[in-house]
């Protein structure tokens, strides 16, 4: 089978045909239809990653796939089932062995790009503004990176919550699709943050994908027992936090990792992802998909990643 596989950190990913890799217990064999990328999947190829699997390695992390085969001892699912799967890597190829506990059913209404990309984008939008920064419907939500693939669907989320939501994303297209996801205000990052959004009212729950200066201005502009959750560095500065102004705002600074919760508390994963399938069957999510790329194409994808090209998910077809 074809895969892309990450042999050094210093030389880009190569397409190679390797083995199939065989389901051990508690595992399952995908034929996998799509991958969603993540800005994880780059840092992993880059060495950059807090979990890196020993090289030689194949990324991708989510996939939507039919399962071929059950490990010795796995109940199912059953082959044949067609399932939204997570794991340490190996979505980036045409087959994949994925942990059985965490591949799920899918609607059949739901496509393959979709549900390849559903689960980490809107898994941590969720999760980390219901369980970690308990956003509140009448409160006011600032996403930083609003267009991105955590960002919009934070923005259709925070609007499902009942939230005002102001979206920070970068030039008029990009904020028209965040108005569209439903925000109800937008700014760029090139205007001044920190006054805009205080002229705004300020903010009692941000979300910040970004890190850098956005972090700083967003800080300063929360509301008494505001909330900043920081959710990732896309731009490759982890910010510094005064604690003296988290003092005298009675502020919190919230750290999420989604694939965290595979450790700890896997079951808060489960009931999210189910809450969001039914907001999906109701047709209140409704998911972008920017680019759909062919495998010969995956290192593109990464490099839009890398960019920050790409407007909601990237999603790869083997």
């Amino acid at each position: 089978m074809r895969a892309l596989v990450v042999s050094g950190f210093d030389r880009p990913p190569q397409l190679e045909d390797v083995s199939p890799p065989v389901p051990g217990p508690g595992e399952v064999a995908l034929r996998i239809h799509a991958c969603g990328l993540n800005f994880a999947d780059l840092l992993m190829c880059e060495g950059r990653y807090q979990d890196i699997p020993p090289l030689p390695f194949t990324p991708g992390l989510e996939v939507c796939g039919t399962v071929t085969e059950l490990g010795p001892g796995t109940d199912g699912p059953a082959p044949g089932t067609r399932v939204a799967a997570f794991g340490a890597g190996g979505g980036l190829a045409e087959a994949g062995v994925f942990p059985a506990r965490l591949c799920r059913p899918l609607p059949q209404e739901m496509p393959d790009e979709i549900a390849a990309g559903f689960q980490v984008a809107y898994g941590t939008s969720q999760l980390a503004l219901t369980r970690r920064a308990r956003l509140c419907a009448g409160e006011t939500l600032l996403v930083l990176g609003a267009a991105g693939g955590v960002g919009l669907t934070a923005v259709e989320i925070g609007h499902r919550l009942g939230a005002r939501v102001i979206a920070v994303a970068r030039g008029e297209g990009r904020q028209a699709l965040a108005r569209a996801a439903g925000a109800d205000h937008t700014l760029d990052p090139a205007d001044d943050l920190k006054a805009a959004v205080r002229a705004l009212g300020g903010a009692d729950v941000v979300y910040d994908p970004v890190g850098g200066a956005g972090f700083t201005a967003a800080l300063g502009a929360l509301r008494p027992e505001g909330r900043i959750l920081a959710i990732g560095f896309a731009s490759g500065e982890v910010p510094q936090v005064p604690a003296n102004l988290l003092l005298v705002k009675n502020a919190e600074v919230i750290g999420f990792y989604w694939g965290g919760y595979l450790k700890f508390a896997p079951e808060a994963l489960g009931d999210s992802l189910g809450t969001l399938i039914d907001w999906y069957r109701d047709g209140q999510l409704r998911p972008h998909v920017g680019h759909v790329l062919p495998l010969s194409q995956a290192a593109e994808g990464l490099a839009l990643l890398r960019e920050r090209k790409a407007t909601g998910k990237i999603v790869i077809r083997p």
